[in-house]
């Protein structure tokens, strides 16, 4: 499957299996070997100050940093269950307007290490990060760490 094909169906995948990136509007705008950017329009994320939600760009942050593991182990066929064990995020400056999230894929010892954990464990955790931006200015950095776990069952 190419790059761009399985950007439409991380797409699909995100809005029919985690229903909230639907409500946000949440579009894979790219995705490449090692980087994803996943944006956001402003109304469905909107607060009381006309400014992104909070938890909004939490969640579009989460999202990005999630969907490049996903795809990343999935383009392996390393069928897996993926979640969040913990996350941080800091707010720098208000967004108000269209948002995006980037993730790229972390240095590669990491990557071989997390690789060499999960086949000989079948569990394993890595650290990803993403970058909130509005008009290429950051305006919030996600620090999380997920667990993958090989699973036999489908996705």
């Amino acid at each position: 499957m190419t790059l761009e094909h399985w950007q439409h169906h991380l797409q699909s995948y995100l809005y029919e299996n985690i229903p909230l990136s639907r409500a946000m509007q949440v579009q894979v705008t790219k995705l490449e070997p090692d980087s994803i950017r996943l944006a956001a329009p402003l109304a469905p994320n909107i607060n009381h100050r006309q400014t992104v939600f909070g938890g909004s760009a939490s969640a579009l942050a989460t999202l990005a940093a999630w969907s490049l593991l996903f795809v990343s182990l999935d383009r392996q066929s390393i069928a897996n269950r993926i979640v969040i064990q913990h996350h941080r995020i800091d707010y720098l400056r208000p967004l108000d307007g269209e948002f995006h999230a980037d993730c790229h894929m972390p240095q590669s010892h990491l990557w071989r290490k997390f690789m060499k954990t999960l086949q000989r464990y079948g569990k394993a955790r890595i650290e990803m990060t993403a970058v909130i931006a509005k008009d290429r200015e950051p305006a919030c950095l996600f620090s999380g760490d997920f667990v993958s776990m090989i699973s036999t069952m489908s996705k």
